[in-house]
């Protein structure tokens, strides 16, 4: 069978085949061979030997890219094999059969040059056996191949060359030179031997798996292993490699078929040499029916993924398989999750799985009962107890990805209970980590979900302290490292739309940030549907804000999503103030205060106590509010995103305000300097997030406390501040000012 000049039998009989890419390697090796010790440098051979094992292993190349690569590592040597291949490409077919006569030599003598069970020595054995197999007809084809393969070539040379020298015409050659190439690239491409074709396969699934940028993209990748699969449609490693590949873009469809395919391949190669026990028939039929359940769970589709379940379960009890039966455990507490009895699911997990001596499935449960304790509200000392735990079995059995997974998770926690500086010192320590897996030089390591989460939350961290421009450098990173269709790439996508959504509310360009909201929905329907309801609030839609707000309410409440239903009160509590009914906000406040408490939302319950401080402000009790402001403003102040800063030293200076309004005027001329300090430090906080709007009703206040003390130039300062950024800005209302 001949295709494309690659000359080989039986697909499933013979391991390697001879092609003039493998001709011109053969050339280079002899050329290595006959070159004299004092010819080559040290350097220079040290670097073709580094260059043989990739040439051996890789799929087929360019005539003119083999040309370069050699060029790179010794210029001398480049030119001996273009001049050999050149002659035996333009003379006879005899001085190809001579070239393979006389490889056999470098196994001749007591000291030959190439020993036959080295990596090279297979090599050459592989080919001259391969070659001596050839019928006449199929060696005057692999000649004619060969002449094809040099003319490629040299013309690719050749318009190399032309364009260096004519810059004007630098366009067209490149159109030219592209043409070139993808004829050269037909031209030599055919099926790729056994061990070519594992190396693809496991050299694409590392990438996958550690730098996706460097991989091919789905569309190449996918047209490569349709190509392997032509030739050889019973190898199940391409169909795994091309599920995988399918998963990259949500194709669940294809990821469905190849997945099925896998292991319809895997039945069969393992039938031939086993019979139908533990290791053979079953063993497949009940790992294709978990993997199937697996993907049916990760598209969303429970149902469908119960039931192959279940038919994992009972294979696997037939068979008496307890480590399949663990894993279906495992996947049993992820499709149940939302119960109120699947932590004793976990647990029982977690104690089985430490049993059978599978650390990896054991660390995986106690992440789980972290993450799920966490949202119940248990300690944090108590969950980094657990995860201590989880962190000896991960550097005990060297588990890379569950050791990033873990500090990811503490990350995540510290946000969680309002502690910024703990969850950026964690972040950057899972950044500054190096990977525990030896992976090839030019791969970029931990390109997994857990360096993805921890990226965004350091961008977010950065963003709510004013740092725009860091946190832009962080999200240009996330974008380069997890390219759009990459798995991870949501997360990233997410978290840039609410950066921007938080930058257009801050400046009160709030059309900008209704159009952001669609962006955002998409990626997270709650979170979308959340920051609708706060662009009507600020667009003084209030009715219509006040109706989604009740919806998300209690939907949240049914998911039992705390840390959105205090979001959500605090939303609705400022709309009723807004509304001008601050005790109906009471109460719905003291809902979110109790809720932060009990399930220890630190950050939450402060800006809670923000929000019942400017209640009680309103309802005309300063002096309450002042005392419970100081309750909240440390951790706000310490934790705290800089907005968050700025509104409560606002408030603390309009509670100073109105308690001064009864002193005698020696305090109260004090007390209304206070204030105006605490003012300006709001307006820096404003100012290192641009928002413009609280800048201006700061600029008011103290306008209106520099006229009290009789400060004209000061009061003058700041109304032409005033000024300025109110005609720039629409008017939504004057700021509530009742005491001075």
């Amino acid at each position: 069978m001949m295709t494309n000049g690659v000359v080989h039998a039986n697909l499933f009989g013979i391991k390697d085949w001879v092609t003039p890419y493998k001709i011109a390697v053969l050339v280079l090796l002899n050329e290595m061979g006959r070159t004299g010790e004092g010819a080559v440098s040290l350097v220079e051979r040290r670097k073709l030997n580094q260059l043989l094992l990739p040439l051996l292993q890789g799929p087929d190349i360019t005539l003119s890219k083999l040309y370069k690569l050699i060029e790179e590592s010794c210029p001398q040597l480049a030119n001996s094999v273009q001049i050999r291949i050149k002659l035996m490409a333009e003379g006879e077919l005899k001085d190809m059969e001579q070239f393979f006569d006389d490889l056999s030599d470098s196994f001749s003598g007591t000291e030959p040059e190439v020993h036959k069970t080295s990596v090279v020595g297979l090599f050459l054995r592989h080919m001259i056996l391969a070659y001596s197999k050839l019928s006449f007809s199929q060696v005057f084809k692999l000649y004619t191949a060969l002449q094809q393969y040099f003319q490629n070539g040299e013309k690719k040379t050749v318009e190399d060359a032309d364009m260096d020298r004519e810059d004007g015409e630098r366009q067209m050659e490149k159109e030219e030179l592209d043409v070139s190439v993808r004829e050269e690239e037909v031209s030599c491409s055919g099926p790729l031997s056994q061990k070519q074709a594992e190396f693809f396969l496991s050299q694409q699934a590392a990438l996958l798996k550690n730098d996706e940028t460097k991989a091919l993209t789905p569309a190449s990748l996918q047209k490569e292993l349709n190509n392997l699969l032509k030739f050889n449609p019973d190898f199940a490693e391409a169909h795994y490699l091309s599920y995988l590949n399918n998963l990259r873009v949500q194709d669940v469809f294809s990821s469905t078929h190849s997945l099925l395919h896998y292991f319809d391949r895997l039945i069969l190669t393992g039938a031939e040499g086993k019979s139908n026990g533990e290791e053979g028939y079953g063993r497949s039929l009940r790992y294709a029916a978990l993997n199937l359940a697996a993907l049916h769970c990760r598209f969303g589709h429970y149902q469908q993924a119960e039931l192959a379940l279940q038919e994992a379960i009972r294979i696997a009890q037939e068979s008496n398989d307890h480590v399949c039966l663990q894993h279906c455990l495992s996947w049993l507490y992820v499709l149940g999750q939302k119960r109120a009895d699947s932590y004793v699911l976990l647990e029982h997990s977690v104690k089985k799985a430490v049993h059978f001596g599978l650390p990896y499935l054991a660390s995986l449960g106690i992440q789980s009962l972290v993450q799920q304790r966490a949202f119940a509200g248990k300690t944090a000392n108590k969950l980094m107890d657990a995860l201590k735990d989880s962190d000896l079995l991960h550097w005990k059995h060297s588990l890379s990805e569950l050791i990033d997974i873990s500090i990811a998770q503490k990350t995540a926690i510290w946000r969680l209970y309002g502690r910024s500086t703990m969850a950026l010192q964690q972040a950057q320590m899972l950044l500054s980590m190096n990977s525990l897996e030896s992976l090839n030089a030019g791969v970029q390591q931990n390109n997994t979900e857990s360096f993805a989460v921890a990226l965004c939350h350091l961008a977010e961290l950065h963003a709510e302290q004013g740092c725009f421009a860091a946190a832009g450098e962080v999200l240009k990173h996330l974008k380069d490292r997890f390219p759009p269709n990459s798995q991870h790439a949501q997360l990233w996508m997410l978290c840039d739309q609410k950066i921007q959504f938080d930058r257009a509310m801050n400046d009160g360009k709030f059309h900008l940030a209704d159009s952001l909201v669609t962006g955002i929905t998409a990626l997270n329907g709650i979170e979308g549907v959340y920051r609708k309801a706060v662009v009507l609030q600020a667009q003084n839609q209030m009715t219509e804000a006040h109706k989604l707000l009740q919806k998300l309410l209690s939907y949240c409440q049914k998911l039992k999503n705390t840390e959105m239903v205090i979001s959500v009160l605090l939303s609705v509590a400022e709309l009723y103030w807004r509304s001008s009914s601050p005790t109906i906000a009471m109460p719905v406040l003291l809902e979110a205060l109790a809720l932060s408490k009990e399930y220890r939302l630190q950050y939450l319950a402060s800006e809670t106590v923000l929000n019942l401080a400017y209640a009680q402000l309103i309802l005309g009790i300063p002096e309450q509010a002042l005392t419970l402001l100081h309750m909240a403003i440390e951790p706000i102040l310490a934790d705290g995103a800089i907005l968050d800063k700025g509104r409560a030293m606002f408030l603390v200076s309009k509670c100073q305000v109105a308690s001064a309004a009864s002193y005698d005027p020696v305090k109260k001329a004090e007390a209304l300097e206070a204030a105006i300090q605490n003012l300006s430090e709001a307006k820096n906080y404003f100012a290192k997030v641009d928002c413009r709007e609280r800048i201006r009703d700061v600029a008011y206040f103290q306008a209106r406390l520099y006229h009290a003390l009789g400060k004209t130039q000061e009061r003058n300062h700041c109304a032409m501040i005033f000024r300025q950024l109110h005609q720039e800005l629409p008017a939504h209302g004057v700021p509530l000012i009742n005491h001075l």
